[in-house]
């Protein structure tokens, strides 16, 4: 079975690339049906749970219950989800859309893969490491697909998008992760994003996305800074500070209970 409908996403590439290029922040665009149908209701079928697999829940400050699984089965269902998001076919898609040339993937899916939080999950807004820690590449654009179905708004766990120029704090965009939704984003210094409202799903209602993340060997000058970590922002005032705090002593918790 193909996941992605190839010849859909080349009829709509006028029209997303139009979008993306019309943002002047930083470029972004979301569309809805990024999986072929029937692909997507198998892929919602068989994303395994917290307790299936491996996967790593590790808390951090500005990170909590939020869960990543990167290694699946040969010729599995997200084995070759993940192929065809690092296809040639792929890459040359998203160059025809964002304008970024030479894209690659990254095999490793580091920091990628498959995402799943749970109650009381956050990411604060950040921007991304810019250089990837194993291959030295330029981390250039995020492709996040989101598989919910029947979210509702007061679930909260929306992608946020964030302008911190010349002093200032707007929200550009907010999006919630609503089954077969697609959001891709150029990485640099300015594209800050998280999902940072705490998730407030019931019990066995978890956020799930597939995350994919594309590099290439330079940049533009002007895009060009000294390497360093994903960069995170309170965006929250006081109750931010007090999440950080409490997500702080979880990840403390973590780290003793380990040794």
């Amino acid at each position: 079975m193909g996941f992605i409908d190839f010849e859909l996403l080349q009829k709509r590439s006028a029209e997303i690339r139009r979008d993306y290029s019309s943002k002047k922040r930083f470029h972004y665009t979301m569309f809805e049906g990024f999986f072929d149908p029937a692909a997507a209701e198998s892929i919602y079928a068989g994303y395994p749970t917290v307790s299936d697999g491996r996967w790593d829940g590790t808390t951090y400050i500005d990170q909590k219950n939020k869960f990543q699984k990167t290694v699946f089965e040969p010729d599995s269902v997200f084995d070759n989800v993940f192929r065809e998001l690092n296809s040639e076919v792929f890459l040359r898609w998203l160059e025809e859309i964002t304008g970024i040339k030479d894209l690659l993937a990254d095999q490793d899916l580091f920091g990628g893969g498959l995402h799943q939080s749970i109650a009381g999950a956050f990411l604060n807004v950040h921007v991304d490491y810019n250089i990837h820690p194993k291959t030295k590449l330029h981390r250039r654009l995020n492709v996040l697909v989101y598989m919910n179905k029947d979210w509702r708004e007061e679930y909260e766990g929306h992608l946020e998008l964030w302008d911190f120029s010349n002093n200032k704090k707007i929200l550009l965009a907010k999006y919630a992760p609503t089954f077969n939704r697609c959001v891709i984003f150029e990485t640099n210094e300015i594209s800050f994003h998280g999902h940072p409202k705490p998730l407030k799903a019931p019990a066995g209602i978890n956020r799930k996305s597939i995350a994919t993340y594309y590099y290439s060997e330079t940049r533009p000058a002007h895009e060009i800074s000294g390497e360093h970590n994903t960069i995170y922002v309170n965006t929250e005032g006081f109750s931010g500070q007090f999440k950080r705090l409490t997500s702080g002593f979880k990840a403390l918790v973590e780290r003793l209970g380990r040794k």
